[in-house]
């Protein structure tokens, strides 16, 4: 393989973090948006209190998905420049990571100006949780949270499969994550006919949660010399949550920002009491917002370094 050719995927990883960094997510018209109503459309459909229909349901939207991609992408290699362009418009659409952190600081500075209501009606905006009752403590432990579990699956996640398997890797992941996000819960309803959806999002996410955890370690280790801290707490209470994902990077965040995170959390109807992070810890405070917003970004820098660089040692031709 030329070296022109091997450098495709890392030029169009780094231009589309760039393009997610500055323009952040498009306010309409969101390609993810658009699957993600299609795939509702799908679901009304074909729903069953099934587990192999749900297994039908996840490959038929994943495969239309991957079929679309790979035309796409054996389209655009006929010149370099489109292979470029291509990769570099997929990473955007897929990217979330200017959109958590906008969140994340639009609740926090309600928080800050002490209004808690407006932090409330914000909350679901980021995550699932019930924001009927919670304290300030608690939203901003939310919002911790959200920002650690996202980084993995909205920043480095995508761009990890992007570099193994470029457009398809980029595109068929966030559509495998958005199939989780809408039927892979424990609702009544999805138990069964989501139980594929999740799995394979559990699988997918297994690679980038793990990276994500090593590269908040070395974050934490140039930002501010908490690197043994981090890996400690990551590697001690990692294993203790209940996603086998999410919990890399929670442990990792608890760690580097020298907060306690985990325990009992409410979706609705539905409490979980999970264990917690970094148990000797300080509680997370509103001004640790700002800080996990700024790790994230430290982390997504990163990744985007680390799987362009990943993306030129799998397509290396010989010598």
């Amino acid at each position: 393989m030329r070296a022109s050719a091997a450098t495709t995927t890392a030029l169009g990883l780094l231009l589309g973090h760039a393009a997610d960094t500055v323009f952040g997510d498009p306010r309409r018209g969101h390609p993810v948006a658009g699957f993600g109503r299609a795939a509702g459309a799908a679901e009304r459909r074909l729903w069953r209190d099934r587990r192999d229909t749900g297994a039908l349901f996840t490959a038929l939207c994943t495969g239309s998905v991957a079929g679309a991609a790979l035309l796409a992408d054996r389209a655009a290699a006929r010149t370099r420049t489109g292979s470029v362009l291509l990769t570099a418009a997929a990473t955007w659409t897929v990217l979330g990571g200017a959109s958590l952190v906008r969140e994340a600081r639009t609740i926090g500075a309600a928080l800050e100006a002490d209004d808690l209501a407006a932090a409330r009606a914000r909350l679901p905006y980021l995550c699932g949780r019930d924001p009927e009752g919670l304290t300030e403590q608690q939203i901003a432990r939310a919002v911790v949270e959200s920002v650690a579990e996202n980084t993995a699956d909205a920043v480095v996640n995508a761009l990890v499969w992007g570099a193994v398997a470029g457009v398809p890797g980029l595109l068929v992941f966030r559509a495998v994550n958005t199939l989780d996000a809408m039927v892979g819960h424990r609702s009544p309803r999805h138990l069964r006919f989501g139980w594929a959806s999740a799995r394979l999002d559990d699988l997918a996410g297994w690679p980038g949660a793990r990276l994500t955890a090593l590269l908040t370690v070395a974050a934490a280790a140039a930002g501010g010399r908490r690197g043994g801290e981090t890996w400690r707490v990551w590697r001690r209470d990692a294993s203790a949550h209940p996603s086998p994902n999410a919990g890399q990077a929670e442990a990792a965040f608890a760690g580097a920002l020298g907060v306690r995170l985990g325990g009992t959390l409410s979706y609705g109807a539905r409490v979980e009491h999970r264990a917690v992070l970094g148990a000797e810890l300080p509680a997370v405070r509103v001004e640790d917002i700002e800080r996990a917003c700024v790790l994230s970004r430290r982390v997504g820098l990163l990744a985007v370094l680390a799987t362009a660089g990943l993306s030129l040692l799998l397509r290396r031709g010989p010598r």
